[in-house]
């Protein structure tokens, strides 16, 4: 088994030449005490104006890939990636803050898990990394994790080994330094992929960051929650939904306390029942954007058998029987919010009930009809998602039966092949005079009459 090495590199004149040196002389280590026979290192320079590259070529021993811009981290260690030939592929930021013979215990952990995976956690017990960082990094791991259901403590670890084969899975990936924090996500958020982390030592950098911290910092946390919402999107709208739906009760229960003891509200409480139905409105919203992205990201995905417990649960909310009960519990509450004004306004001509009993009503019906268009969509999507299964199970079928076929033409073949060889030199046969051809028996044909 060999591993592949990928050292992205920009402007790094200063660390380069003690990375790659450390790097060589690690692979001894992680032959030794890894299940790897063979280390290759590739240095990608992205774009560096400095003397990394140059610095770079005089190793002999190492790959050097140079791109004449810059096209980003991510990019450079997808094109070592691909220019490698590793069964298990890795990569190690150039600033000389990881040791590269901690790829051993990353690659042990990795075969003896059967990850996908593997990364060293920068936030163990021997890790310098300044308190700042370490505070964000805590930060993005607390809420991956809360949204993945699985356990991470450092997502954007810039040391890690991943199996090549696991890569079609992952990506695409983005190009930019939010490589590590998407990476993480995507296998989180994948139940198909396995992931390990071991802590390890984290040293100071060498030169100066290319990390900023405020921008930096918020487009790490865009990315995870862009790529929760690409692979998990029911649970990310479905926690929205019930955030909305729980403010909603907080500020509703003491204007509904207060009309059920004394049968009446003031005029400042209705503002605030107002402003309940808008958040329960969004929340509504949130559910039936969740449960169509949820139907939508299924018809395309290879996991038609798996469903989380948040998508299960709005596969039951958005159904048409569901719809009915919903619009049955609802009709009453309409007649008596609005009920006496049309009353009133069809016997009197006027309306006889407060502004805000109009306002709430339609709201209702507004959320009503979007429960329900969201429901005919969804049950469209959910037959063309039962036909792509068909189809793909009857593909499965006819491509059995074609291999079938194939198979059963081969054995004809080589019956037939077996019968014409029955006539070749060295067999016998009987003519239509009756004579035995074949060598073993000229003679015996000679001496007949």
């Amino acid at each position: 088994m060999k591993l592949t090495i990928v050292i992205p590199a920009l402007n790094e004149e200063h660390a380069i030449a003690s990375i790659i040196e450390r790097s060589l002389a690690a692979r001894e280590h992680i032959v030794a005490y890894g299940p790897v026979d063979e280390v290759e290192i590739i240095v990608v320079s992205d774009g560096s104006t400095d003397h990394t590259a140059k610095i770079a070529s005089t190793y002999r021993e190492v790959a050097l890939i140079e791109f004449e811009r810059n096209r980003g981290y991510g990019a450079a260690i997808k094109e070592g990636f691909r220019c490698g030939t590793g069964e298990l592929v890795s990569f190690l930021d150039a600033d000389g803050t990881c040791d590269p013979r901690f790829f051993a215990t990353l690659c042990r952990a990795l075969i003896e898990e059967d990850a996908a995976v593997a990364l060293g956690s920068r936030l163990g017990p021997d890790s310098n990394m300044p308190r700042v960082r370490r505070l964000g990094n805590r930060i993005y791991a607390i809420i991956l994790s809360a949204l993945s259901n699985r356990i991470v403590t450092d997502t954007a670890s810039g040391m890690r080994v991943i199996r090549r084969d696991a890569l079609e899975q992952l990506y695409p990936l983005p190009d930019g330094l939010h490589f590590t924090p998407a990476m993480s996500a995507r296998v989180l958020c994948d139940e198909r992929l396995g992931i390990v982390e071991c802590p390890m030592p984290y040293a100071e950098r060498i030169g100066e960051s290319k990390l900023h911290v405020v921008r930096d910092g918020v487009r790490f946390l865009r990315t995870i929650f862009e790529m929760t919402l690409m692979w998990q999107p029911a649970k990310l709208f479905t926690m929205t939904a019930a955030l909305c739906l729980v403010c909603m009760t907080m500020l509703a229960a003491h204007p509904i306390e207060t009309w059920l003891r004394v049968g009446s509200l003031q005029e400042d409480t209705m503002y605030r029942l107002l402003f309940c139905s808008l958040l329960g409105s969004l929340g509504v919203l949130a559910l039936s954007a969740g449960v169509v992205s949820d139907n939508l990201h299924r018809l395309w995905s290879e996991l038609l058998g798996q469903r989380t417990f948040f998508a299960s649960l709005l596969d039951r909310l958005y159904t048409i029987e569901a719809v009915g009960v919903m619009m049955m519990l609802a009709v009453p509450l309409l007649v008596w919010l609005v009920g006496p004004g049309i009353w009133t306004r069809v016997t009197d001509g006027y309306v006889a009930i407060h502004w805000s009993r109009v306002v709430l009503a339609g709201l209702i019906v507004f959320s009503a009809a979007q429960v329900a268009i969201t429901t005919l969509i969804v049950n469209l999507i959910r037959f063309h998602t039962e036909r792509r299964s068909l189809d793909a199970s009857r593909a499965v079928v006819l491509r059995k039966q074609a291999i079938t076929s194939s198979v059963g033409v081969m054995t004809q073949s080589m019956r037939c092949g077996e019968s014409r060889e029955s006539t070749t030199p060295g067999s016998f046969v009987a003519d239509a005079r009756g004579v035995l051809r074949g060598p073993q028996f000229a003679q015996s044909n000679e001496a007949a009459p």
